[in-house]
């Protein structure tokens, strides 16, 4: 998963009018709109997760950090996936530095897609234990595990404020080719404990001083696997009851290394989870995977790629074992001015596909 865009990369570029009469055009290709992140996240929040990782790698950002992410950056240039994510140094390098921008987007679109995620059970007992799983793969840089728990902090509010029950406990798996144990421990412990604060802090800021989950109520299990080439029958019970499955910033990736292994991959996911479970892909907003037939290349947009694997008819005409509920083929994430973060951090532009699973 290779870091995000700048901020301020998205140039919009207008047309310059000619004065001089022409005759028509034909009317260029429409291009998909870009949609605009929905449901506002409380500022609070969203700092309270950029300080967790701050306060985590806060002796990495005090230091020259520039030189590891050049060395970083240089190794996911060449693919060198096992090179970039095989040090300690590198992880957390990686995480201070690129997970901020991304955790603040994922929880955006966890937020906007809740009524998928969490359907409403208005008029339950709110005693009623509600618990979700959800299995990130190549989610070893953290930016899903503390979105996750900020969605969590976010339904548990909403819960406070209007009675409806919607989620107690929150299990998140995440399965990475890396080893990101150390680094996800770092920022579980983040996540459950309150942060540092002054001694000599008021009263009042003390006792709004909290942690951002309950422990026993956000569970975390890191996994290192290589997803395409382990055999599936340990990857299977991971994922055979989960609700929720995401592959961000990554699929295309997974199609570049092997086509072969990712639709078989997918596959195997379709035969594995349950019904009703949601698969939540996102990606570069154009992005292009090339396929070799008859020894000719061609490029496909990975969207098609992907709706081609997961939404086509069975070889004898069975229905698709998975149903589109959500698409956009460009949305934005702009940061507030008002965040603080040591180091700037990036917007996000991203393709985004939610499918549930029938059948």
């Amino acid at each position: 998963m290779g870091p995000p865009r700048p901020r301020g990369a998205e140039k919009n570029k207008r047309p310059i009018g000619d004065p001089k009469p022409k005759k028509p055009k034909k009317q260029p290709k429409e291009q998909p709109k870009e949609q605009q992140s929905g449901q506002p996240i409380p500022f609070e929040l969203q700092q309270l997760l950029l300080n967790i990782f701050k306060n985590c790698f806060l002796e990495r950002l005090q230091t020259d950090i520039h030189p590891l992410l050049q060395e970083v950056k240089g190794h996911l240039y060449n693919r060198d996936f096992l090179a970039a994510f095989g040090r300690n140094d590198y992880l957390e390098a990686y995480a201070a530095r690129w997970s901020p921008s991304r955790v603040l987007g994922f929880l955006q679109v966890f937020v906007d897609l809740k009524d998928h995620i969490v359907p409403s059970l208005e008029g339950s007992d709110a005693g009623t234990e509600v618990c979700k799983k959800a299995v990130c793969l190549r989610g070893g840089g953290g930016a899903e595990i503390v979105a996750w728990a900020g969605f969590l902090n976010a339904m548990q509010r909403s819960q406070n404020e209007t009675g409806v029950v919607t989620i107690k406990k929150l299990e998140v798996v995440s399965i990475d080719i890396a080893n990101w144990t150390s680094v996800i421990e770092t920022l579980y412990t983040g996540i459950t404990t309150a942060p540092p604060i002054s001694k000599y802090a008021s009263a009042a800021a003390q006792a709004a001083n909290v942690r951002l989950v309950n422990p026993e109520a956000f569970i975390v299990r890191p996994h290192q696997a290589d997803i395409l080439n382990i055999d599936f029958s340990v990857l299977g019970p991971l994922l055979h009851d989960a609700d929720i499955i995401t592959i961000m910033f990554t699929l295309n990736e997974l199609y570049s290394t092997s086509l072969s292994l990712t639709q078989k991959f997918l596959l195997q996911l379709t035969a594995c989870v349950r019904e009703g479970a949601l698969l939540l892909v996102g990606d570069s907003p154009g992005s292009y995977s090339s396929v070799s037939i008859d020894g000719t290349e061609k490029k496909y947009p990975m969207q098609w790629l992907l709706d081609h694997t997961l939404l086509r008819l069975g070889a004898k005409g069975e229905e698709s074992k998975w149903v589109k509920v959500e698409e956009d083929e460009s949305r934005w994430f702009r940061l507030r001015e008002e965040l603080k973060y040591p180091i700037d951090l990036e917007n996000m532009r991203f393709q985004l596909h939610l499918y549930r699973r029938v059948g």
